[in-house]
């Protein structure tokens, strides 16, 4: 027998399932996943990063590559 295991819910900090039964994990409900989601939407929680190595050249370049324009219909959108 599998004993599950419980986390934090990182939103509200109650005890959660963390197993396929839960569909919210780690959350312990659709209330606290959708306001955590929320949460980073709203720029709440930020990833660092190092700043840029490209050159102000570099990066106008990748800024301005087709991002006003719709992909043709056979290929991918730019990113």
């Amino acid at each position: 027998m599998n004993i599950p295991r419980i986390v934090r819910c990182p939103q509200c900090g109650k005890s959660s399932e963390y197993s396929a039964r839960n569909p919210f994990r780690p959350f312990c409900s659709q209330r606290c996943r959708t306001t955590d989601l929320g949460a980073w939407a709203n720029g709440d929680y930020t990833v660092p990063a190092e700043p840029s190595e490209l050159t102000p050249e570099e990066l106008e370049t990748l800024m301005g590559e087709g991002l006003d324009e719709p992909p043709p219909a056979n290929e991918p959108k730019k990113r």
